[in-house]
């Protein structure tokens, strides 16, 4: 009889409009009004920023604000968010279930319980992020939660994307993203054997604690230390101590190699352990585990990066000794798995794996010569995190994202940021589910765009690399074709969105690296269409200036740098170089990987861009000679040679040179002679080496004799190996 009045009751209470919560339902928010509180059980700066992030997003949502309070004490409706300390819950894991009309988020040790948090928002409560500043959330009077028993673990305990959005900080905890200040002290996390043991200070009356390269000590900036060396060691243990006492509250830290690829110390000690152990880790891994045994409640993060990416032979790392390996050298077209440079990092990947449980990879995601490119390496990312995941790997950093306008940025830092929580997520669904929330939209062309480019790197066989060039691709997926059709996707893309300003400058920020590829190949084409060359140039000026695009590449060179240096180098001049289509004889050659170039690049009329592996002729520690032939004699008062300065490559600008002239290419008079100052500016240059005549001369040949420095010097990341330098165009005027 009770069950049939309670039946007859509800049916009543349907008919005057009176809805029943469904059973295990909790409200938190009823006519925008709260009706839940957030309970706090234990008082901490974890439990108060999760209560704050949800308390903010349910104001959002639906206007309410759900009080916060502290202790033990709860009642229907509340919203408990508690530290597990049992254990049962993995770092930054968390556990959100329903009891008893209350929800409980419990968080594990870390930043459990805001991700948890997020979870919540979205999944349950319709709350998307998707960039810096760039998020969705339904409005709603009434907020309800469903029954809930969910359990999440991240797959590494410690995820990083380098991402610009970090400056946003709900899209960092949103991303459940981490920095290097919150895990290694005094954010000594990489290339840190400079910071520890400085050459400035120690060099002069200590060489014999730096590198022993070709033939004699040299302490530098960047040089290594030589690990055999005992007092190496009680010097670094002394200096580590004063370090961990002043920061007595953490315990990771990095001793590290300084970086660039010139090599560990060669002295006969070091040699030996070298090939006994197979690799230049051995020695590292040694050194390494004497300080994870003199300090054992610490931990220590060495790199594995370049000459040391290979593991030893022999000896392995402790527990407490964290390995950072680097896949620097391999190129993105494909899976690490599936080309050559990938699978020698593979094959390191594996052999540390088999001697190392506490592994840190540092992957690369985007081409940090120019970054505002195109970078379609989105369908290789999954597999890649994934055979990470395989491996041991506990900790990833994915270097991308660093430079606002880089190619589809947001998007691959979004994908990057989920399948380094769960590698199982569908990465089409996450491609798909971002542009429609990013791009509106837009979004179906710009999908069509990301697949068609992806298609036509994989069809052309060409290498994807993080020193790229769009010229590289200028017959793959760069080909005027495909530029065309990539043209006519933004085109429609732009007109889906135009009435909305925020979606439409999302979608012209994504097709900047478009528009600078289409400069970039049209400075190597002398048939180019100036006039619409020089529009589309104003253009991404204009955009790149509106849409706060500061930076094209790893080396902070500027937008409107570029395109000042675009209209004087590669646009039409008013004067034109009486050196055009000179012939070259060469005295002392470039280096044999650039001779096939050499012939004709120093007097074609195209300039070399801020990518050395397009159009420059490069020699190494070496100096240059050569005679161009005019064809006939002709008058002019100045030279002028095109160098490159790009310090991260190893390019130098060369000491200095002279100019000689004749008339029959045996007798030849001093024209002039220049010189360059030392430049430890990173940013890439391009310099002339340029010299005026007072009077007007008359030649036919021109002798060209360039000085290199030989070895890099000390403050330099190659110090003691040979220095580079770069030119191209050689002009008279």
């Amino acid at each position: 009889m009770k069950k049939q009045i309670v039946q007859i009751v509800a049916v009543l209470l349907c008919l005057w409009g009176v809805v029943l919560p469904a059973r295990g339902q909790i409200t938190l928010v009823e006519d925008s009004r709260p009706v839940s509180r957030i309970v706090l059980q234990q008082d901490t700066e974890t439990s108060r920023q999760a209560a704050s992030l949800l308390q903010d997003f349910i104001r959002r949502i639906s206007q309410a604000t759900l009080p916060i309070t502290t202790g033990k004490s709860v009642r229907a409706g509340d919203v408990v968010i508690r530290e597990d300390t049992s254990g049962s819950i993995g770092e930054d894991g968390f556990r959100i279930h329903t009891a008893d009309q209350q929800l409980f988020i419990s968080g594990g040790p870390g930043k459990g319980s805001i991700y948890g948090v997020v979870t919540l928002l979205e999944q349950y409560l319709g709350v998307s992020y998707y960039a810096a500043n760039a998020c969705t959330y339904p409005s709603l009077k009434t907020v309800q939660l469903p029954q809930i028993e969910r359990t999440e673990v991240p797959a590494f305990r410690y995820r990083q994307t380098w991402s610009y959005g970090n400056e946003d900080p709900v899209y960092k905890l949103w991303f459940r993203l981490e920095e290097p200040n919150e895990m290694f002290i005094d954010n000594m996390w990489v290339h840190t054997f400079n910071r520890i043991l400085p050459a400035s200070v120690f060099g002069k009356e200590h060489p014999e604690y730096y590198s022993f390269i070709n033939g004699e000590r040299r302490p530098g900036d960047n040089s290594q230390w030589c690990l055999t060396n005992p007092e190496v060691f009680e010097v670094v243990a002394s200096r580590l101590d004063s370090i961990f006492k002043a920061h007595p509250d953490m315990k990771m830290i990095s001793i590290s190699q300084n970086d660039g690829n010139n090599t560990n110390c060669r002295c006969p000690a070091c040699r030996e352990v070298d090939e006994y152990e197979g690799s230049p880790s051995g020695n590292f891994i040694r050194f390494l585990n004497k300080l994870a045994e003199r300090f054992p409640d610490k931990e220590f993060s060495t790199l594995a990066y370049l000459f040391t990416m290979q593991p030893p032979k022999h000896v392995k790392p402790l527990k407490n000794v964290n390995i950072m390996l680097c896949d620097i050298d391999c190129k993105r077209e494909v899976p690490l798995t599936d080309n050559e440079s990938g699978q020698v990092f593979v094959k390191a990947l594996e052999g540390w794996s088999r001697i190392s449980d506490n592994i840190f990879v540092w992957d690369y995601g985007i081409n940090f010569d120019n970054i505002v490119s195109p970078f379609p390496n989105f369908h290789i990312l999954q597999p890649n995190i994934q055979l990470f995941k395989k491996n041991h790997v506990t900790m990833h950093f994915s270097q991308v994202n660093g430079i606002r306008g880089g190619d589809f940025s947001e998007m691959r830092a979004y994908m990057i940021a989920k399948l380094m929580w769960n590698p199982e997520l569908d990465t089409d669904s996450l491609m798909q589910t971002f542009m429609k929330g990013y791009y509106g939209a837009a979004a179906p062309y710009l999908y069509q765009y990301q697949k068609i480019m992806q298609g036509a790197l994989l069809a052309s066989g060409q290498p994807l690399w993080i020193y790229d060039s769009p010229i590289s691709h200028k017959n793959g997926m760069l080909r005027p074709a495909l530029l065309k059709t990539y043209n006519a996707l933004f085109d429609k893309a732009e007109a889906a969105v135009s009435a909305d300003t925020v979606l439409l400058n999302r979608v012209r920020l994504s097709r900047l690296p478009l528009q600078y590829s289409e400069l970039e190949l049209a400075r190597t084409d002398i048939h180019s269409d100036k006039t619409a060359v020089q529009e589309l140039l104003n253009l991404f000026e204009e955009r790149t200036a509106g849409l706060g695009v500061t930076s094209l590449n790893e080396r902070n060179n500027r937008p409107d740098d570029y395109c000042r240096l675009y209209r004087q180098r590669f646009l039409p001049q008013k004067e034109q170089s009486k050196a055009a289509g000179a012939r070259v004889t060469w005295i002392k050659p470039p280096h044999e990987r650039y001779r096939a170039l050499a012939d004709t690049a120093l007097t074609d009329g195209l300039y070399g861009g801020t990518t050395y592996v397009e159009s420059w002729v490069g020699w190494e520690g070496a100096d240059a000679a050569f005679v161009l032939d005019l064809g006939e004699e002709k008058t002019f008062t100045r030279i002028e040679t095109d160098f490159l300065h790009q310090l991260g490559a190893w390019i130098l600008l060369p000491a200095g040179g002279t100019y000689s002239v004749s008339s029959d290419n045996k007798e030849f008079r001093l024209f002039g002679s220049f010189k360059f100052d030392e430049d430890r500016d990173v940013q890439v240059k391009f310099v002339k080496g340029e010299v005026t005549a007072e009077q007007p001369v008359t030649a036919r040949y021109i002798k060209v004799e360039v000085k290199g420095i030989g070895l890099c010097p000390t403050w330099h990341y190659g110090v003691g190996y040979p220095a580079w330098f770069f030119m191209d165009e050689v002009n008279v005027y």
